[in-house]
């Protein structure tokens, strides 16, 4: 792999919508540009000119394990959890 000559780029960006909040995952290289990165970043609108923001970095030998743990978070939820609330009537 040939290093890459930039400091910060984007590789890959993706943005999601979600109510109040907006989700960022930015893959980005690392300083030597031989290796890659996440950054997850969760924003939030305070006011008409102010965000909180907050971000988690994830290096490459980390995403097996967070992935999975992702996915079994989500798997509870969904099979134990929402299972046993009720669900509101429509009208």
């Amino acid at each position: 792999m040939e290093p890459v000559d930039t400091v910060q780029e984007n590789f890959f960006s993706k943005r999601v919508r979600a109510g109040k909040r907006t989700y960022f995952f930015d893959v980005k290289a690392t300083k030597s540009g031989k290796d890659f990165y996440l950054i997850i970043t969760e924003s939030r609108k305070m006011s008409e000119e102010k965000y909180e923001k907050h971000k988690l970095f994830l290096y490459k030998e980390d995403f097996k394990k967070f992935s999975e743990a992702l996915q079994e978070s989500i798997t509870h939820i969904e099979s134990e959890l929402l299972v046993n609330i009720e669900k509101p009537v429509e009208a």
